[in-house]
């Protein structure tokens, strides 16, 4: 089976609608039913799944209305940016750092208030297709991350055909259930940024949040599941990722005073713990992938009865060839003036490293300039994303 896995953080998720809206419209996709029996998403990443999961009956009707979706965001559609909201929730920080020593804190949970984010959601995501999907045969799964905030286990919410895989182990939990938005919002709440979400489930009531936080290895709920290829789409270039390191290592050599970087303020730290969380674990995990796969081609397949054997996945990714941060920069005056000028209160950062702005600039004119980017580069590779995916489904054909 064909797996497809996003794992994206913010506003950064409308490169993968660009991929996927390119991927729709290959001639052989179109007018017909999602190539991908398995979707696996975390962060905005579930967002998309959620999307290409619910309308599994068309995948040119699925790519088209994600990216409709996000060509249409406005920051009001996800958090409030309103000078009341951001001044009292300021106010009460203030207090907590201040006062809470003596009179107790715990006032603040988040930066920004995201409630508007569950109405638009809500009213955007077609939930119910998801079982409609099931029942015809288009989907074989979905499977949503999210975060404990009590535990810190990866809790992995999966609505499936009955009997699919179910799997324990010791920081991952997985739970059958019937998708709703409360499983997305907490997938893709930010940490520090927005609040946990409460979910009431059979083992007891949990404060989630972003599903990306312990997803060290993005690629596994699909795989358990059964997928033997796996598509997967980055949101960082690494092409740029290499020109940063270059930077870095020779920062001090033009002055000759070996300190050409200087101190990085507190919005370059957040970027840098936000890429932690959603740039680094894919390609961790296709490296990983890799070397599984070089194992097995040497000393062949786990024998049977072995409790978790080893199989081939073969795996295909897609990373943006531009960098969404410097993008981001460009675009910056797009956000609401109170929440730039609370980011601006953070420090200005490097421009190569104005990470944090990326994934909260949720503007229509920074996310359809990501629908295209995303949409080129698979533009740049749709023969190599075609054969991957007709082989695919060649290789589910012999196996049924």
């Amino acid at each position: 089976m064909l797996g497809l896995v996003l794992t994206a953080g913010g506003a950064r998720g409308a490169y993968q609608a660009g991929v996927l809206k390119r991927m729709g419209e290959i001639p052989a996709f179109r007018n017909r039913p999602s190539p991908f029996a398995i979707v696996a998403g975390a962060s905005a990443g579930a967002i998309n799944g959620t999307t290409i999961a619910a309308l599994s009956g068309n995948f040119h009707e699925s790519t088209q209305m994600l990216a409709r979706l996000w060509g249409r965001l406005t920051v009001a559609d996800v958090f409030r940016p309103d000078l009341l909201s951001i001044g009292v929730n300021g106010a009460r920080l203030l207090v907590d750092m201040a006062l809470g020593g003596m009179i107790g804190g715990g006032r603040v949970n988040a930066l920004l208030d995201a409630s508007p984010l569950r109405r638009f959601l809500e009213a955007s995501l077609p939930f119910e297709g998801i079982a409609d999907g099931i029942k015809k045969g288009h989907l074989y799964a979905i499977a949503i991350t999210a975060t404990s905030y009590h535990s810190g286990k990866s809790f992995i919410f999966i609505q499936g055909r009955e009997g699919h895989p179910l799997w324990m182990k010791s920081r991952r939990v997985t739970m059958p259930v019937t998708l709703t938005v409360d499983h997305v919002c907490a997938s893709a709440s930010i940490p520090i940024v927005f609040s946990p979400v409460l979910l009431r489930s059979n083992l007891g009531n949990v404060f989630l949040g972003d599903g990306g936080l312990r997803l060290t290895t993005p690629f596994s709920p699909a795989i358990r599941l059964g997928a033997t290829r796996v598509f997967g789409i980055g949101i960082r270039s690494q092409r740029a990722a290499d020109a940063l390191s270059r930077a870095e290592q020779f920062a001090g050599e033009s002055d000759g005073t070996g300190l050409g970087i200087v101190r990085p303020p507190l919005s370059q730290i957040c970027g840098v713990f936000l890429n932690a969380i959603f740039l680094d674990h894919l390609d961790t995990d296709l490296d990983h992938l890799q070397r599984m796969n070089e194992l097995i081609d040497v000393h062949g397949p786990t024998p049977a009865g072995v409790k978790e054997p080893m199989r081939r996945v073969i795996p295909m990714v897609v990373h943006p060839s531009e960098d969404l941060a410097m993008v981001a920069k460009r675009l910056a005056h797009r956000m609401p003036r109170v929440v730039r000028y609370m980011m601006d209160g953070l420090g200005t950062p490097n421009a190569e490293s104005a990470d944090l702005m990326s994934y909260l600039l949720f503007d229509s004119m920074y996310t359809r300039t990501l629908i295209d980017i995303g949409y080129r580069d698979a533009s740049a590779r749709v023969d190599e994303i075609e054969t991957f995916l007709r082989d695919g489904e060649s290789a589910c054909a012999l196996a049924s």
